[in-house]
């Protein structure tokens, strides 16, 4: 157990991961119970976040009105030498959460910051400035951590690597209500039943409302491995479907039936606001009548990779079909449909052609590359909340590669299944064109009961090089001026805290 004396006697950013994960029962700093966070870095600023919540999971126990956070950045790890010292605002309007932005900085190097209030200090954390002048990134793909299927030994793991830059394609939270601990069957739909486990469990029922949501985030980040990963490098985040309600689109909840458009949007909201006060992100949700939104989606420079991160949900159109794994329909052939929105696609579609970089990372919530869970010569069956839902969008950007892009290669979350795949302008044949490659970590800790499914149709997907739906973990992507490396982490057992993380398999692109 680290005291802040003996932290401060410690030197390194290694030394804040691990003061970070002492527990929190004993968290010295009683207003500072969910940790500290940085986030969107630029080549000149980052944001730095922290929240004051004496009582995190009762509405953060903070009185209501303005209060003011001292905030410390510095050059060095000991905090000596000191370039900024400010006091900053903040209210029970954003849940007394702080989005600090530290301008003026010099691109491409580590800064370490330090919060306080009431004569209490968080531990310091280390971020880092973006730049293209870099030689190397070491960037670490996360998502998927449903609090109740497991432990967070991958963020222990990726603290203790330091990466420069963390990305989080979603899945922060889930929405759900409280589970049953143990192992036990569980309806999935289509008259299947499948196997679940349940190792600690949420704090009440599904969430809907801001009180709920903001309670929900504050029990996942009192887990000490999450703290940890936050306080060590930056991260870049985007919503998937659980930080709202499962496998919504748009303006489309999961289940219209059971909820009306008003009460939708509301809960939307309510989702988009608890989002931010909980993430190191500089823009706080916008509201124009009775529409909102939250922007998620931007581009990053390190070195010689530029990462183009995704938002998947906020404006696509409805799953085709009614959703689900089935064979292509003709309203997923429907030009209107969209994953990303007319918007965001001209954007990312810009991005890319002016892009220097010498590998173009696109951070996507859901897999780009196609998958059938049926063999030939069948029509494909396909997951239809994947980019397979919207082949035409596809085709788009996969058009877009082909015509000249630099190394692109997906970095996706979602299916928390572990998965390497060359893609190919043409879905399913590979004798098209090669237009870049696919890397997906595991899951964080969220479990994979179809698996089987996946591997009893391996032979049919061969652009699929390496799949493990079996084991938790995460993804370590070293990029290069030549090479870009995957190293996929798992986690031995999900179900314990102190598991030991390990190497599955290291892939390079030039060798798939």
């Amino acid at each position: 157990m680290f005291s802040r004396r003996s932290f401060i006697a410690l030197t390194g950013a290694a030394a804040a991961a691990m003061a970070s994960q002492r527990s929190f029962a004993d968290n010295s700093a009683a207003y500072f119970t969910l940790g500290i966070a940085s986030g969107t870095p630029r080549p000149e600023s980052a944001i730095l976040w922290t929240r004051l919540a004496p009582d995190p999971l009762r509405g953060g126990g903070m009185p209501p009105g303005r209060v003011e956070v001292r905030v410390r950045v510095a050059r060095d790890p000991a905090m000596r030498d000191v370039i900024r010292d400010e006091m900053v605002a903040t209210s029970d309007a954003k849940a007394h959460s702080v989005h600090y932005k530290c301008e003026g900085l010099e691109p491409g190097r580590e800064y370490w910051y330090q919060f306080s209030y009431n004569d209490e200090d968080t531990v310091i954390g280390r971020t880092r400035t973006t730049s293209p002048n870099n030689d190397k990134a070491r960037i670490a793909l996360a998502y998927c951590q449903h609090y109740e299927a497991g432990y967070y030994a991958a963020y222990r793991d990726l603290a203790e690597w330091m990466p420069d830059l963390v990305i989080h394609t979603g899945d922060y939270i889930y929405e759900g209500g409280v589970g049953t601990l143990g192992s036990y069957m569980r309806d999935v739909g289509a008259g299947e039943r499948r196997l679940f486990e349940t190792v600690r469990l949420h704090n009440g029922p599904e969430i809907v409302t801001l009180w709920d949501y903001r309670n929900r985030y504050a029990l996942y980040k009192t887990d000490p491995h999450l703290q940890a990963a936050h306080a060590i490098a930056p991260w870049i985040v985007a919503m998937d479907d659980h930080e709202i309600d499962n496998n919504w689109a748009g303006a489309i909840p999961q289940d219209p039936e059971k909820q009306t458009d008003l009460e939708f949007r509301v809960r939307k909201l309510a989702a988009f606001q608890a989002y931010y006060e909980h993430m190191p992100i500089e823009t706080p949700p916008w509201v124009k009548g009775t529409e909102s939104g939250l922007l998620m989606h931007g581009a990053f420079r390190l070195g010689p990779a530029q990462v183009h991160l995704l938002d998947t949900r906020q404006f696509r159109t409805d799953q085709p079909c009614g959703d689900g794994r089935k064979a292509y329909c003709e309203e997923a052939n429907d030009p209107a449909q969209t994953m990303m929105g007319k918007a965001q696609e001209e954007w990312l579609h810009t991005e890319l052609k002016r892009s220097g970089a010498a590998f173009n990372l696109i951070a996507t919530q859901v897999w780009f590359t196609p998958y059938r869970y049926n063999a030939p010569p069948e029509a494909p069956v396909t997951n239809l909340d994947s980019w397979d839902g919207y082949p035409l969008a596809r085709q788009r950007l996969a058009d877009m590669l082909a015509a000249g892009v630099k190394n692109p290669i997906f970095l996706t979350g979602d299916w928390h299944t572990a998965m390497a795949s060359t893609l190919y302008q043409t879905p399913f044949d590979t004798r098209s064109k090669r237009i870049g490659h696919e890397l997906v970590g595991s899951s964080i800790s969220s479990g994979c009961p179809w698996a089987r499914d996946m591997e009893v149709t391996r032979e049919a997907n061969p652009h699929v090089s390496h799949l493990n739906g079996k084991q938790r973990g995460y993804l370590r992507v070293t990029v290069s001026k030549k090479d870009c490396a995957g190293d996929f982490r798992v986690v031995e057992d999900a179900g314990r805290p102190d598991s030991r993380v390990y190497t599955d398999v290291e892939i390079r692109t030039r060798d798939i």
